[in-house]
């Protein structure tokens, strides 16, 4: 199973930039897809996550200014993030969870919010 992320950059704060996951081996529509992040020195933290019937979730430092989706036919999930911060400075990983001992990360992504 592969979960290949992209869109990782360096950027400025107050950019933008879009992740993407591309699954292959699986087929997300029965998994509940997310993004978590970690940046140094920190565990990693949950930033959003879908549900197989389209539900979303955000941690608090994110929401309004990040937006998770899916598109099922395409096997890939992607992670839209506006306006932002140094704080959001870390590598994103992709999660693919069906349930308890089956689910599956990405390598990661790495973003840097900076001047």
């Amino acid at each position: 199973v592969h979960l290949m992320e992209s869109g990782g950059d360096l950027v400025q704060p107050g950019g933008s930039l879009r992740l993407s996951c591309a699954a292959s081996e699986i087929d997300i529509i029965v998994y509940i897809m997310g993004w978590y992040r970690q940046a140094p020195g920190k565990q990693r933290e949950l930033v959003a996550q879908i549900t197989r019937v389209g539900r979303t979730t955000y941690a608090d430092s994110v929401k309004g200014r990040f937006t998770i989706s899916r598109d099922n036919p395409e096997n890939t999930v992607y992670l839209e993030m506006n306006n932002l911060k140094p704080d959001d400075t870390a590598v994103y990983f992709c999660n693919a969870y069906f349930s308890y001992g089956e689910e599956y990360w990405g390598q990661g992504t790495q973003v840097t919010v900076s001047e």
